[in-house]
């Protein structure tokens, strides 16, 4: 019975994490890194890491508003505008795009890879 009551909760686990990912793909457009740097100048560049992280180096023009700020802070940012979102990998980035689309946000767009794979410019506080 614990045998049945176990491979059921790992199929509604594994079934939940495929249905996430799937509906993730119709709001969220993962982007490579040219391609985020043809676009982010023209929208909102939002780096999600913490501050310090942030003061260490960031992306050149990026806000920061951590992830941990985002229920707080989110109306700072235009509902109609894209908003290009980069945490260090991008973990992070999707968990915030997540809570940005439940708040009416429909431009969302993350750095593949996030800040760790970054080769561009960047500025350090």
């Amino acid at each position: 019975m614990l045998l049945w009551i176990s491979i059921a909760i790992v199929i509604a686990y594994i079934s939940y994490v495929i249905i996430s990912k799937l509906l993730q793909k119709r709001y969220l457009t993962k982007l490579s890194q040219d391609e985020f740097i043809s676009g982010y100048r023209r929208s909102q560049l939002i780096d999600v890491r913490e501050e310090k992280e942030y003061d260490n180096g960031h992306i050149l023009g990026a806000r920061n508003i951590p992830t941990t700020q985002l229920r707080m802070r989110f109306s700072e940012m235009r509902k109609d505008q894209p908003v290009y979102l980069y945490c260090e990998g991008s973990a992070r980035s999707s968990r915030a795009a997540q809570f940005l689309k439940r708040k009416g946000y429909t431009q969302l767009f993350y750095l593949d890879g996030g800040f760790r794979k970054w080769t561009g410019k960047i500025k350090k506080k």
